[in-house]
Parts: C-alpha cells; structure tokens; sequence
C-alpha cells in the first residue's frame, strides 16, 4: 500500500512570477502563472522525494 504525506506549501506572488514553497523540505519552485508555479512544485517535491525516499527525508518523521 502507497503511503500518502501531505506537506505545507505556500504561494506568493513576486513581481510577474509565482513563487512556490514547500517550507518542509526547503523546496522552492516558480511559474509565470499560479497553476504553472503548483505544477513545478509538484515535480520538484515528487523528485526530491525520490532521491531520499520518504522514509529518508531529513526532518520528516513517517508513522505507520
């Protein structure tokens, strides 16, 4: 069974760009529109996830 962690994420626009943070993992993306800022925060988070798997992330404690 997938295990599933909902992680805080915070959006603020800057200038013409959103900027996108996932504050948890100390991800940070951005996008000419709020959707594209979402959508490139997802792919950064999902590949940072991947590289430490989620039972290794610094900081994140996972439960069973």
């Amino acid at each position: 069974m997938e295990s599933k962690k909902v992680f805080l994420v915070s959006i603020t626009q800057e200038g013409k760009f959103f900027v996108a943070r996932c504050p948890e993992l100390g991800v940070t993306s951005q996008g000419e529109s709020l959707m594209e800022a979402q959508k490139n925060l997802k792919e950064a988070v999902e590949l940072y996830i991947e590289s430490f798997r989620l039972d290794n992330l610094p900081g994140v404690l996972v439960n069973s």
